[in-house]
């Protein structure tokens, strides 16, 4: 057994003599194999100006199970186009940026408080988050009475503004079109002041010749007959 005993020792003082050459930092710098390149992320809302921003939690309602489910805890927000002036609610959630809720603010949208909560309100709308058109009806909860009488009040006044976008451009359309009919009108009545002096001018022909015929006839006649 004794004479094992100094082998042994001389293997394990070289595997400690290895674990501590391998626990020792060289200070040699590894590069890469890929080099990567930073890439620009895009939300989509570059050009467009946030009008509102607050933290709330979103349901929808689901017409099979006739309850509300949850969509999603994060941030809503109403942006405006910066070029088409139109307006949409989008809103995210807070760890995986995963939409919950995307559609224009039309005209005919309102807004009303849930007669459970005062601090929720409900709306509906024809939505995108799901990379589809459907048509949802939303409930937003918010921390405070004071953030959701702020979402409702905006909503509503981005909705009116809306309507009025919508008038103008109509009214505009209008003022165009008889614009247009009433050059067109112009242009009608001088074709026919230009043609009036040439029918004229074939009565006045048709004068002429009928006069001249009446001198030929009164030549021919014999005289004293």
């Amino acid at each position: 057994m004794s004479s094992s005993e100094p082998g042994q020792s001389h293997r394990k003082d070289e595997e400690e003599e290895t674990t501590a050459a391998e626990d020792e930092d060289t200070g040699a710098q590894v590069a890469p194999i890929v080099k990567l390149e930073e890439v620009a992320l895009s939300t989509g809302e570059e050009e467009e100006e946030p009008i509102l921003d607050l933290k709330a939690k979103l349901y929808r309602f689901d017409k099979d199970g006739k309850q509300w489910k949850e969509r999603g805890a994060g941030t809503v927000k109403l942006l405006k186009h910066k070029e088409s002036g139109k307006i949409r609610l989008v809103m995210r959630q807070s760890k995986t940026l995963k939409i919950c809720a995307n559609h224009l603010v039309i005209p005919t949208m309102t807004v009303q408080e849930h007669a459970g909560n005062e601090k929720s309100c409900v709306w509906h709308a024809t939505d995108f988050a799901d990379g589809e058109l459907k048509d949802e009806l939303f409930c937003i909860r918010f921390a405070s009475l004071e953030n959701c009488r702020s979402f409702m009040e905006t909503f509503q006044e981005v909705a009116e503004s809306q309507g009025k976008k919508e008038d103008n451009k109509d009214a505009t359309d209008t003022a165009g079109l008889l614009e247009k009919l009433n050059v067109g009108d112009g242009k009608t009545e001088g074709k026919e002041q230009e043609e009036k002096p040439d029918v004229a001018k074939e009565e006045d022909k048709q004068t002429y010749k009928e006069e001249d015929k009446k001198a030929v006839d009164d030549q021919a006649k014999p005289e004293g007959g």
